[in-house]
């Protein structure tokens, strides 16, 4: 058996680890309770709120700090302790009503680390609360509790995603925007991504020594596989990830691709850096 001790496994969830139906698999739980117990260090990277993500993290027993709102916060759930913050201005308000504005259909929320507050809601929007199991505060953008905005999530019909997706590139906002699904596009603090948080995570936890390992699916998980030692992409994610990728896996979500990538960290496919 490899010597797991130094070997850190960060993974996305929907659409990397959690499959369509976002029920953990039991292959996929038993490779990771057996590559943690041998020494190997598992956390996650994902978009969900800390109420949204909750769930698995208890499933999974996880006992490391995990990055929410794709890189906005390190939060550490045992401790209930705010390891890293990373807001978004006070004029992303203003940007975010001109944007819903813009969009014919617009469905859309606010990401607070106490709640999430759906200011515009339409069928995408429903679909998104309904998948995250969640119960939203609805609110109009002026009612939401000022500061500590992590991001600001627009749903639509693809086509107004890609349409909002190109706008967006003509303005010049303080802001970052980035494509976590066909039918989303998330506001962010400038700067703001997985693999920024994923790099201050490291010097935080003083683990520069480890072998990072990244899984993800999509354009929001670039940044994230890049900064790791090896990024993998599963079989279903985008090809811009599958393109930076050091390894794509030949299983999907649907198939334990994390489960296959463990079996490559045991049979050696993968070495200690």
């Amino acid at each position: 058996m490899p010597d797991l001790s130094n070997i850190f496994l960060i993974t996305d969830m929907d659409g990397t680890l959690l499959p369509e139906n976002k029920i953990l698999s039991d292959r996929d739980k038993s490779a990771i309770k057996r590559f943690r117990k041998d020494g190997g260090k598992f956390t996650i990277a994902t978009g969900r709120t800390l109420q949204s993500a909750l769930k698995y993290i208890k499933e999974l027993e996880i006992d490391l700090p995990v990055i929410l709102y794709n890189g906005s916060l390190i939060y550490d759930t045992h401790t209930d302790d705010v390891m890293f913050t990373d807001e978004l201005p006070d004029c992303s308000k203003e940007i975010a009503a001109e944007l819903f504005k813009f969009m014919e259909n617009p469905g859309g929320e606010v990401l607070r680390l106490d709640n999430i507050y759906v200011v515009c809601n339409n069928e995408y929007e429903k679909e998104h609360t309904r998948i995250c199991q969640v119960e939203p505060a609805y609110a109009t953008l002026d009612s939401v509790p000022s500061g500590g905005w992590f991001k600001i999530l627009f749903a639509a019909e693809p086509s107004q995603i890609t349409k909002l997706g190109e706008y967006v590139k003509t303005r010049n906002f303080p802001v970052d925007f980035v494509r976590s699904h066909d039918i989303f596009i998330e506001m962010l603090p400038k700067g703001s991504s997985k693999g920024a948080a994923l790099k201050e995570y490291i010097k935080l936890l003083n683990m520069e020594n480890y072998t990072v390992i990244a899984a993800g699916d999509y354009n929001n998980d670039i940044e994230m596989l890049q900064f790791a030692d090896f990024g993998t992409a599963t079989a279903n994610a985008q090809q811009d990830v599958k393109d930076i990728a050091d390894i794509t896996l030949k299983n999907s979500s649907d198939e334990n691709a994390i489960a296959e990538l463990i079996d490559m960290i045991y049979s050696g496919d993968i070495k200690n850096k």
